[in-house]
């Protein structure tokens, strides 16, 4: 079963388990490592994630992970916080942190370039607004392959 496909099934099942704690889904990650496979987790709230918040949702999504079984393999599961190169996956993340620098990747180049560095400004409409480089550069949201905080 594909990676992302995983990730993704993941996801769906462990959502309103991590949310009824008050806590947001960033991101799930299944990969291969030296041979092993790791589901990553990673989550946070307003005010940051700690150890603890990590072992408190390690141990409620365990259960469900133990039961459905979405996981082919056998696999390591790893709960942390995005840390401070935190991706930005959601159209409302663009919002959430604007004036904050970030690196974003397109899929295909746009003027010749598919890195941008520089302060987000936002969204307008389906465009992700950035000031790279002296100037306003707007990108097609569904255009960008990555974003992360660039801190």
């Amino acid at each position: 079963m594909a990676t992302q496909r995983v990730a993704e099934r993941v996801r769906n099942l462990i959502e309103p388990v991590i949310t009824s704690m008050a806590y947001e889904l960033v991101d799930v990650q299944y990969v291969k490592e030296a041979r092993r496979y790791i589901l990553r987790i990673f989550i946070d709230r307003q005010g940051g994630v700690g150890l603890d918040d990590c072992e408190q949702v390690s141990r409620a999504v365990e259960p469900l992970l133990d039961a459905s079984d979405p996981v082919p393999e056998h696999y390591y599961l790893e709960v942390s916080s995005p840390g401070i190169d935190r991706p930005l996956k959601k159209a409302a993340d663009y919002e959430r942190f604007a004036g904050r620098k970030v690196l974003l990747k397109t899929y295909a180049p746009v003027d010749g370039r598919r890195t941008f560095r520089g302060v987000l400004g936002g969204l307008a409409g389906d465009h992700v607004v950035l000031q790279a480089d002296g100037q306003e550069i707007s990108l097609p949201l569904a255009g960008v392959a990555q974003a992360r905080l660039d801190e």
